[in-house]
């Protein structure tokens, strides 16, 4: 399967499979129905410092997965396997970008000990949001969403500290209540809207220039609706410097096999 054939009707194994063999794209609109992640992998010594962070801010980082020191092989998909089945990958050093690639297969064989943590991404209320007739506008596009550096705090933990990335979606006034109300349904994958409106009270000086992933498409008449987001942990990365680090690229997900009602409360 080529990415262009990547769709809202892809099933997991598919999505994963092509990104396997080589497909690069970000995920927002892919395998309808089911839950996806962001993954940050750092070796073993770093790991209850980073879990913690992630108890601590559970807006930003909620875990649905946690996998074995060395292992790469997730619980919430089958067959997967986190090396080779996310579109673009990103590897840090002491805090610094060093690479971008789509497999980490070779750098993971010279870091035995990596724990991966899987953390729930809120492209999975993007398709009840749209059922619910509220157009998610990068989607829409073929856009990666829009994300942000903010100046709201996250609660630091042992090593790790950072401010809190955010994602933006343009909602018009009459259904920012339904998009708060459905969005705030999935705990699990970031919840409700951390703010809404005016970008420059959480610290946001352009939003037309994101920090990560594609401009923004803003409708006349659209409200800025902010929710946390699991760039989070790279954020934490550039502030706290650990050794080592592999993380998916901004927007491109691990797509698993859970659905997301599963995740609905």
């Amino acid at each position: 399967m080529s990415e262009t054939e990547l769709g809202e009707s892809t099933p997991p194994v598919e999505a994963r499979r092509a990104f396997r063999q080589g497909a690069t794209r970000p995920t927002c609109g892919i395998s309808k129905g089911f839950a996806q992640a962001n993954m940050i992998s750092l070796p073993e010594e770093y790991a209850y410092d980073f879990l913690l962070f992630a108890q601590r801010n559970p807006r930003p980082c909620p875990i649905l997965d946690v996998l074995d020191a060395g292992s790469p092989v997730p619980s919430i998909a089958r067959d997967a396997d986190v090396r080779t089945d996310i579109g673009r990958y990103r590897v840090w050093e002491n805090g610094e970008l060093t690479d971008t690639v789509d497999d980490i297969t070779s750098v993971w064989a010279s870091h035995g000990d990596l724990v991966t943590f899987l953390i729930g991404c809120s492209f999975t209320f993007e398709f009840p949001l749209m059922d619910a007739g509220i157009p998610v506008r990068h989607i829409l596009a073929g856009r990666n969403v829009p994300m942000y550096d903010t100046s709201i705090p996250c609660v630091s933990a042992g090593r790790f500290s950072s401010t809190m990335v955010v994602s933006m979606r343009g909602i018009q006034p009459d259904r920012v209540s339904d998009a708060v109300r459905i969005s705030a349904r999935y705990p699990s994958v970031h919840g409700a809207p951390v703010h809404v409106g005016s970008p420059a009270r959480i610290g946001i000086a352009d939003i037309g220039r994101p920090d990560y992933g594609d401009p923004p498409i803003l409708e006349d008449g659209d409200i800025p609706v902010f929710w946390a987001c699991g760039v989070t942990p790279q954020a934490a990365v550039m502030a706290s410097k650990p050794s080592f680090a592999i993380t998916h690229a901004p927007g491109y997900m691990f797509v698993t096999d859970v659905p997301d009602r599963c995740y609905m409360v």
